[in-house]
C-alpha cells in the first residue's frame, strides 16, 4: 500500500515519506524531514526540516514537530502537544544554532496539550498524561503528570498503569497481557521470553 497524502497538505521537495503513511489536511512537511513507515500525520501538523518520526508514530492534530526533534517507534503525539527547541528564546536574538535535541523513545505517548521543554529524553514506553509540563529526562515506563510534571505510577506497554510502587524491587504482570515487570534501582524492565526455549530473560 503506498502512503495517502491529502491534496491540502504540502510536503516540500526531498522529504522521505514510508510508506502506508498517511498525511491528513493542512499538514506542512518540510524537505529534511523523515517519516518512517505506517505513520500517521493528522491535521494542522507541521514537520521541521531536522526531524525524524519514526515507524508507526501517531501525531494528532495541532502538533509541531520542530527542529532537532527524534521520535523513535510507535511514538503517539497527542492533540496541541507541544514541542520546543530553544530553551530561552527571544524573538530579537537569533539562536536558531542553540538548537536542542529531545530524544523520545520507542513506544512512548506524549497526552493531550503537554509540553516537552528541549533537550530532554522520554524513555521507552514512558506515559505523559495530558497537559503536563516535561522539564526533565522521564524514565522508561514511568507515569508523569502535572505541572511541572511529576511521576505518579509505572505504565505497562499495553498502556495501563502498573501495581509497583515508586521506589524500591518489586514484580508485577500486566493484567491485559501477561507481561511481567520488574522494579530494580527506581527502573522499570520487563521479561522477554526467548522463542526457542520459552524461558523468561531479563
Amino acid at each position: 500500500m503506498k502512503n495517502q497524502i491529502h491534496p491540502t497538505a504540502i510536503v516540500d521537495d526531498g522529504a522521505q515519506i514510508g510508506e502506508d503513511t498517511f498525511i491528513w489536511h493542512w499538514t506542512h512537511v518540510c524537505g529534511g524531514a523523515s517519516i518512517g513507515k505506517g505513520a500517521s500525520l493528522g491535521q494542522n501538523v507541521f514537520v521541521g526540516n531536522n526531524v525524524k518520526i519514526g515507524d508507526k508514530c501517531k501525531i494528532q492534530n495541532n502538533v509541531s514537530v520542530y527542529d532537532n526533534v527524534i521520535l523513535e517507534e510507535g511514538v503517539f503525539c497527542g492533540p496541541s502537544m507541544v514541542f520546543t527547541n530553544v530553551y530561552n528564546p527571544r524573538a530579537l536574538v537569533d539562536r536558531k544554532n542553540e538548537y536542542k535535541d529531545t530524544f523520545v523513545k520507542k513506544g512512548a505517548t506524549l497526552g493531550a496539550n503537554c509540553t516537552i521543554l528541549c533537550g530532554l529524553t522520554i524513555g521507552e514506553f514512558a506515559f505523559v498524561g495530558a497537559g503536563a509540563l516535561v522539564n526533565k529526562d522521564v524514565p522508561a515506563y514511568a507515569l508523569v503528570v502535572g505541572n511541572p510534571a511529576k511521576q505518579i505510577g509505572w505504565m505497562s506497554e499495553f498502556g495501563e498503569q502498573l501495581d509497583l510502587p515508586l521506589n524500591g524491587s518489586a514484580t508485577t504482570s500486566c493484567v491485559h497481557t501477561g507481561d511481567v515487570y520488574h522494579l530494580e534501582l527506581n527502573s522499570v524492565l520487563k521479561e522477554s521470553i526467548t522463542k526457542n526455549t520459552g524461558r523468561r530473560v531479563n
